[in-house]
């Protein structure tokens, strides 16, 4: 008799339909609170590094729940866990800041706040990037989490990260010791609100997910001197400005067509008088990329046309160029991404979860992945249904994440969200611990 060989497959649980009328029931039970918390955040926003109040009531909150929670890791960072016997361990994640941005939506509980930022500068803050929705969805998961152990086993680590909008918090919380005081995940999660998919609907991605992201200050030096005397002086404003019509070339015709690169220059400084001709100017750069080798020739690219359109014009001192932050791309395991199709779709209805393509923004979830774990970050529609067809009808774009409009459609979207972390939490938490193991986390990449 011949023998074909097995093909062995683990076995993944999926949420049924039962189980999915469940979940709605348990969502409805928290709604309530966790729409007060939305609230009560987004009228008392904070800036990166500065949530104090925001983290306390996250805390406060979650430790009400029967978690163990720890504050201030990493700044202002939370880390709770919630350990419900043998099994693995799964960390979900949150972002606690808002951005400096005056609200202009118009909403009855918009943020009036205004702050002084780490410069001294007065500033509005706002959050205009969705972590509002996001916690106030993990205290909502949280709560059903702590009632329902019997639907799940494991450890579950909830955190709220600070400073993701400077992306510096998620290395802050590591280097604070979130991987080693606390429990090590077997895998980590996260989910972003925007406005690209309808509220109701998420969106995954198999692979990588967003972009690498390099922020550069360059320093063009020149000779200052009288505005009307030119020929005295050595002009960084103009080496500035052909440097930065240069810099455009790098997309256009270094970078292979098809390979995604962007290069904007984002600020220009120089100068305080019409008819003086300054010292130096200074550019802040942005640099996206998804390849690191691709990553490593724009950055060679920018350096090597800025230091040659100095020395063209004769400038005294080669530039400066300075690389102050920086992320590397998120990476979803493809295998976790396909485990979470299912108990999704149960949850949600197969027509509510889309695939997507990798997005051009970028984030700092990245450095818990780095850290040789795998992790999953799924979308999570924010815009009216009705809005975001009218929108595309037109040809128009609703306002994004980061727009002083930016406003999600807070019923279904805190629905959707607090039901799709509880079905994806507890398949992971009940597929085999060797299982989850066994998945290869991120490839390392360069950040110079």
């Amino acid at each position: 008799m011949k023998l074909f060989p097995v093909l062995v497959v683990a076995v993944i649980p999926i949420i049924s339909s039962a189980q999915s009328s469940t979940t709605a029931k348990e969502v409805d039970a928290v709604y309530r609170d966790a729409h007060a918390l939305y609230l009560d955040i987004h009228q008392n926003p904070e800036l990166s590094g500065h949530e104090t109040q925001t983290a306390a009531k996250l805390a406060a909150r979650l430790r009400n729940l029967g978690y163990e929670v720890t504050e201030h890791v990493g700044g202002t960072g939370v880390v709770a866990l919630l350990k419900n016997g043998a099994g693995p361990t799964v960390m979900f994640r949150t972002e606690l800041d808002a951005l400096p941005v005056q609200e202009k939506t118009g909403l009855p509980y918009a943020s009036t706040v205004r702050t002084k930022d780490d410069a001294g500068r007065d500033v509005p803050v706002m959050h205009a990037c969705g972590h509002d929705l996001h916690m106030s969805a993990i205290v909502g998961t949280a709560e059903i989490m702590s009632h329902s152990k019997n639907a799940w086993h494991g450890t579950l680590i909830l955190i709220g990260q600070p400073a993701e909008e400077t992306i510096s918090g998620a290395n802050a919380m590591v280097k604070d010791g979130v991987f080693t005081r606390f429990p090590r995940p077997d895998a980590v999660v996260a989910l972003h609100v925007g406005s690209e998919l309808a509220a109701g609907q998420v969106g995954i991605v198999s692979g990588i997910y967003n972009t690498n992201a390099d922020s550069l200050r360059i320093t063009i030096y020149g000779k200052g001197g009288h505005g009307a005397a030119p020929h005295t002086a050595i002009d960084p404003i103009v080496i500035a400005a052909r440097t930065i019509l240069a810099l455009q070339t790098i997309t256009s015709r270094e970078v292979k067509p098809g390979e995604l690169a962007i290069v904007t220059v984002g600020y220009i400084h120089a100068g305080v008088k019409n008819n003086i001709i300054p010292d130096q100017a200074e550019l802040g750069l942005t640099v996206r990329t998804y390849k690191p080798d691709i990553r490593k020739q724009v950055l060679a690219a920018i350096a090597r046309i800025t230091k040659a359109e100095a020395e063209a014009a004769g400038a005294p001192r080669d530039p400066s160029i300075e690389r102050y932050e920086g992320a590397d791309a998120v990476y979803n395991q493809p295998a976790l991404a396909q485990q979470i199709r299912a108990p999704l779709e149960a949850a949600l209805g197969k027509d509510n979860v889309l695939t997507q393509e990798p997005i051009a923004a970028s984030e700092d979830f990245s450095v818990f992945e780095a850290q040789g774990i795998p992790g999953i970050y799924f979308s999570l529609g924010g815009a009216d249904p009705k809005k975001l067809a009218e929108a595309k009808a037109s040809g128009t774009q609703l306002p994004s994440n980061h727009s002083p409009l930016f406003a999600p459609d807070v019923d279904p979207s805190l629905h959707t969200a607090i039901t799709s972390e509880v079905a994806m939490l507890r398949n992971l938490l009940n597929t085999p611990m060797e299982d989850l193991r066994k998945l290869k986390a991120e490839p390392q990449q360069s950040t110079q």
